[in-house]
């Protein structure tokens, strides 16, 4: 890598890369639920670039990152060479500081030398989630102004490439690099992970060898210009009204939450951390991948997607410290163990988040997978996203009945209604002040403004403190439907759903359900004199929508349980429609 600036060496003399230890949390004060996180670790004023070349100089010979399914393995050394190679072809697209890069792709090297590489040159990273279909495709792509990006050729039953090609035509006709799409309007550059791409697209092989001595030393002259505070990441998350919006975080928020998440469950470089859950959510970028190189330890990556045998084939194999999971995935990890026990003697840690943890599932991932220091995470993509963290000593009760204690340098506090504090052991809004909370929504100052209020995200969560602080989520504000660890918002599909000619109406709400945690309903009403099927219904979301979006259950009502100001009341179909399931 390029030699530091002064300025940045300045910064990072002053930053011990070496785990410290963390003073007690701050319980409640005066019996009001606030709580302010420890003070140390002290916070880290560093850029993505800067961490990775402080695990370099550090970690360089030691391994870095293992693909068993692409047969990859890679030292500290080997990653960093390779994020500079694919930074120089960034620079030779003519992307430019700022200039945001989509990555669709399942969980692959691509993916991360990617996410480095944006970095490194300060493109701005916008994660799209593998299962979109076209609609959630051409909006993002849209709505955050990608010029390029950087798509797998295929995953299961996701045909990348001929998405890309059927909402942008004219790559059959242009030169790669030169796309002028008439409805992906900034979009210039497609890269394809394939060594075929097809007319009009980049393989991603080639965008590795584009660059030259040009590039190469434009990198060192970008590098002294990178800010911690620089947006760099742009994360898609809805609300419970209109489209998803583009979350955007900076090397400050991410780098910072990294440390401290790992920092909990005692990473270190001589850990071995399994990484299955998805890279294009925060669990699997910050977490997993910020995280261990915070560290210097080794990220191993099971598979593209989550498979409990492959998993645990992997686990045993590589001799993993630890794993990240949904209590779902661990669940399936059990069932499996079950019939094909392994040796996991090497376990010993790891993360589970996403969805509340039944105890009975926490003493057996304790025991049957030699995870007795697991830990327990709340948070959100806004806030980079952990700000609730258990310890690894905590009781198992504490690990599944709360989501533990506040993470460093932050403050939350619980409101009520009147947006005054509450007392303890009352629920109210959880809200989050400090370093993790986002710059805000991508060009979007309206609804930046409305969730957050003088540096406080407002998270839409209710929760409750108890003496000691520890944090219990209790329900939510909005009506987001938590399915196997997804956030699902149901307004997003009602506007999809609402493009039937035959709908007059419709809510989608969430019920319970033992696999998932929760599963997705609709109820929809038809506009007089028409028919309308729940087939019909289904397919107007098909190839549109993630396959999880779209709803289990749906039915076709006369009627809609309406308050008197006639709002939709949710909890009363939610009720109804469990009685008629049975």
């Amino acid at each position: 890598m390029s030699i530091l600036s002064e300025s940045q060496a300045a910064r990072i003399s002053d930053w011990d890369f070496r785990t410290e230890t963390l003073v007690g949390t701050t319980a409640p004060q005066d019996g009001q639920s606030y709580v302010q996180g420890p003070l140390q670790p002290s916070l880290a004023y560093i850029t993505i670039p800067q961490l990775l070349r402080e695990a370099v100089s550090r970690f360089g010979p030691r391994e870095a990152a293992v693909f068993p399914e692409q047969d990859l393995r890679l030292s500290y050394y080997d990653l960093d060479r390779a994020v500079d190679e694919l930074a120089s072809g960034l620079l030779a697209l003519g992307l430019e500081k700022g200039d945001r890069v989509g990555i669709w792709s399942p969980n692959r090297f691509e993916w991360v030398l990617t996410q480095f590489a944006t970095a490194r040159v300060g493109l701005v990273l916008v994660n799209i989630n593998p299962a979109y279909r076209l609609g959630e495709l051409e909006y993002a792509l849209n709505k955050v102004g990608c010029k390029a990006v950087i798509a797998a050729k295929s995953f299961k039953s996701s045909d990348y490439a001929g998405m890309i090609r059927q909402l942008a035509p004219e790559l059959d006709s242009c030169e790669p690099g030169r796309l002028q799409s008439a409805r992906l309007r900034h979009l210039r550059s497609v890269i394809l992970m394939d060594d075929h791409p097809g007319p009009g697209a980049y393989s991603f092989a080639e965008l590795r060898k584009l660059g030259g001595p040009a590039q190469q030393l434009r990198i060192s002259e970008i590098d002294r210009t990178l800010d911690p505070d620089d947006a760099i990441n742009i994360q898609f998350t809805s609300g419970t009204t209109g489209m998803p919006k583009g979350a955007t975080l900076s090397h400050y928020n991410i780098v910072n939450n990294a440390r401290f998440v790992t920092d909990r469950i005692n990473l270190s470089e001589t850990d071995r951390l399994a990484i299955p859950v998805p890279l294009y959510h925060c669990f699997g970028m910050v977490m997993g991948v910020l995280g261990a190189v915070s560290k210097g330890a080794a990220m191993v990556f099971p598979g593209e997607g989550f498979d409990a045998a492959q998993t645990l084939d992997v686990l045993a194999k590589e001799r993993c410290t630890a794993v990240y999971g949904v209590p779902t995935m661990f669940v399936a990890m059990l069932e499996n163990l079950e019939d094909s026990p392994r040796d996991l003697s090497n376990l010993r840690t790891g993360i589970m988040a996403g969805a509340p943890c039944p105890v009975e599932v926490m003493q057996r991932v304790n025991t049957q997978m030699n995870m007795k220091e697991v830990t327990i995470c709340y948070g959100m993509t806004e806030t980079s996203p952990v700000s609730f963290q258990s310890f690894v000593d905590d009781p198992t009760g504490k690990r599944c009945e709360t989501v533990g204690r506040v993470h460093p340098h932050l403050e939350v506090k619980i409101i009520g209604a009147d947006g005054h504090v509450v007392p303890v052991g009352t629920q109210g809004e959880l809200c989050t002040r400090g370093y993790s909370v986002m710059k805000g929504y991508w060009e979007d100052p309206e609804k930046t403004a409305e969730s957050i209020v003088d540096g406080w995200m407002h998270t839409g969560d209710l929760a409750v403190f108890d003496q000691d602080g520890f944090c219990s989520i209790v329900g939510r504000v909005k009506d987001m439907i938590i399915r196997g660890g997804e956030n699902i918002y149901p307004r997003e599909i009602e506007e999809y759903l609402m493009r039937h000619p035959g709908v007059s109406d419709v809510q989608v709400f969430g019920i319970p359900d033992e696999r998932f945690g929760e599963e997705v309903c609709a109820w929809a009403i038809a506009k007089p004199g028409m028919d309308l099927s729940e087939e019909e219904l289904r397919a107007v979301l098909q190839g549109q929508i993630a396959h999880f979006k779209i709803p289990r259950h749906i039915r076709i009502v006369d009627e809609l349980p309406m308050t008197i100001t006639g709002k939709p009341q949710k909890f009363v179909m939610r009720a109804r429609m469990i009685d008629m399931l049975g």
